[in-house]
């Protein structure tokens, strides 16, 4: 069964289980989620970790690619299945700035992925808390391990800056 850990920052007890590694891995996907806006994406940025490093890191495409599957966290699932030749993803833990949606979520499931560590809630269409449970669903056929919160506020700050660029 997958365990739910909240946190709000880096030192919280709650996020205890954050290794040094996985921090810095959220700095990189912070850095991918700045990068994605350069195409006009919004800034969502996700690395992949198997044994402690780095295997992948992208940020949203979907502007660039005109893909509307171009979400970071697909494009780090994908990357990782083919850097460890299997589709299992049991061993990798994904870190992404914001809560995945079903989409994203729904594939971390099918992909057995191993743990999520995630940034800003998304009240509006996140699917691993806020509006739906889809990676802690017993009647799926696989439950992550999820650690939200983690650099929350910076990662927030990245989205609210983005739209508000965008609306003025």
């Amino acid at each position: 069964m997958g365990k739910l850990t909240v946190g709000s920052n880096p030192t919280a007890s709650a996020t205890m289980d954050i290794s040094a590694i996985e921090l810095s891995a959220m700095g990189q996907a912070m850095d991918a989620a700045r990068q994605a806006t350069g195409w006009g994406d919004v800034p969502v940025g996700a690395v992949a970790l198997y044994q402690g490093e780095i295997i992948a890191v992208a940020g949203n495409e979907r502007e660039r690619r005109q893909d509307p599957s171009a979400h970071a966290e697909l494009l780090v699932l994908r990357e990782a299945a083919v850097h460890l030749g299997t589709w299992r993803l049991n061993e990798v833990t994904i870190v992404v700035t914001l809560e995945p949606c079903t989409m994203c979520a729904g594939a971390m499931v099918n992909a057995r992925l191993g743990r999520l560590i995630y940034g800003a809630i998304d009240l509006k269409a996140g699917a691993v808390g806020s509006r739906y449970n889809v990676l802690s669903d017993p009647r799926l056929n696989h439950e992550v391990d999820v650690v939200i919160g983690v650099e929350a506020e910076a990662c927030g700050a990245l989205l609210k800056d983005f739209f508000a660029t965008k609306r003025s």
